[in-house]
């Protein structure tokens, strides 16, 4: 069946968009260094702008590709984003200078797309009692991209220096990207796309705003992301506090990849427990509810076996948050505008990744570490207040979309 060749080819491509992204991570200041960057001050500007132009890009072209994906197809901006991604990756290991590197991470988050686009071609391409099925196991392969990629980096650096890294990611995008090209397939008819209003993105945007559950669901991206990002700057000061000084950065890496093994193991268990209750709303409910439960207790641990244990079992929430949202947008969006759907979305992922280690910078002096888990929760809490007034509420008495958005 097309839907499972298109899964299983996407799951890869999102594998190595992913690991791809975050491969540079262990070695990114050290390659700033590299290109000539001296002062430890300066190497850390550098690093941290260099890190965040991918991501600031990415938040304001994301609605924009997804306007063009509803007019288009999602293949095409599928592709686009894919060989994109390849040659820019190939060419940062030309950089011969901070800017040079900085300048392609600011094109490389334009261009960049691939996984909303896989998630709407997904969305609309596969049966829908097998929906959150599908949406689990695309989540899988980003999470498994993410958890893989930074150490893949780090074993080749050591293996092979700074550039090649480069040339060997561009091309494992270009690979991922040829096999798209080939093997998936989709349903798109580019007459009835035709056939929508034209709307700009400012217009799209209100047009969404009007639907409770969009804006719920974004939110509940947002938050997401926030929560991740707001804390992990700081989960090495938390280790180094509940264990001394010794083994810091193996123990940071375990806390990471027990939360990503536990999400990625759970996504697609979720999203078919999901599909047999025949909703997503439940799913993103109680997963909320215990990101709740499970954030509160890691401001209290004593041992680091007690926040491992804690993180493991937050990876299983969040395994089920992302794959109900992607079902739950699919579900909610407006005809002929799905994509767009997915890229405002995809644009409140990308907000997330810049807002939460900004603000956990600026409070943890303030607030400590305990005190980031504490706030993480009560904004968890309010958002369960929030889905269940704009979702399980509106799904129990059978509201949903404007009949004007239809």
């Amino acid at each position: 069946m097309n839907w499972k060749r298109n899964l299983a080819v996407l799951w890869f491509g999102q594998f190595m968009t992913l690991s791809g992204m975050t491969m540079i991570i262990p070695f990114l200041s050290l390659y700033v260094q590299e290109l000539g960057v001296a002062d430890p001050e300066e190497v850390s500007l550098w690093t941290g702008l260099i890190f965040a132009a991918n991501f600031v890009t990415s938040f304001v072209f994301q609605p924009f590709w997804g306007k063009l994906a509803d007019r288009y197809g999602r293949k095409v901006m599928l592709l686009r984003s894919g060989f994109g991604m390849a040659a820019v990756m190939a060419l940062m290991g030309f950089a011969t200078a901070a800017w040079h590197l900085l300048a392609l991470r600011i094109l490389n988050g334009t261009i960049s797309g691939f996984v909303p686009a896989a998630t709407a071609l997904i969305s609309a391409n596969t049966p829908r009692h097998k929906m959150g099925f599908a949406m689990g196991v695309l989540q899988s392969g980003g999470v498994a991209g993410t958890i893989l990629g930074p150490l893949i980096g780090g074993i080749l650096a050591e293996m092979f220096g700074f550039r090649p890294i480069f040339y060997i990611t561009g091309g494992l995008l270009f690979i991922a990207s040829s096999l798209a090209a080939l093997i998936v397939k989709e349903n798109f008819d580019r007459k009835e796309a035709a056939e929508q209003p034209k709307t700009t993105v400012l217009q799209t945007f209100r047009e969404l705003q009007r639907i409770p559950q969009l804006t719920a669901l974004f939110f509940v991206t947002f938050m997401i992301q926030f929560s991740i990002q707001s804390t992990a700057p700081q989960i090495p000061l938390y280790i180094q506090k509940l264990h001394g000084l010794e083994l810091i950065a193996l123990y940071s890496g375990l806390i990471s990849a027990a939360a990503g093994v536990s999400n990625m193991i759970a996504s697609p268990l979720l999203g078919r427990l999901a599909d047999k209750l025949g909703g997503a709303e439940r799913i993103l409910m109680w997963c909320l509810i215990g990101s709740v439960i499970v954030t509160i207790p890691q401001a209290f641990v004593t041992a680091f076996w007690q926040l491992l244990g804690l993180r493991f079992l937050q990876g299983v929430c969040m395994a089920g948050l992302l794959p109900s949202v992607n079902s739950l947008l699919r579900k909610y969006a407006p005809n002929g505008m799905e994509s767009r759907t997915y890229g405002f979305n995809s644009s409140a992922m990308a907000l997330g990744n810049m807002v939460g280690p900004v603000t956990g910078g600026l409070l943890a002096p303030f607030f400590v570490i305990e005190g980031l888990f504490i706030l993480g929760a009560v904004l968890f809490c309010l958002n369960v207040l929030w889905v269940r007034h704009a979702l399980v509420s509106r799904a129990r008495t059978g509201s949903r979309i404007p009949e004007s958005s239809r």
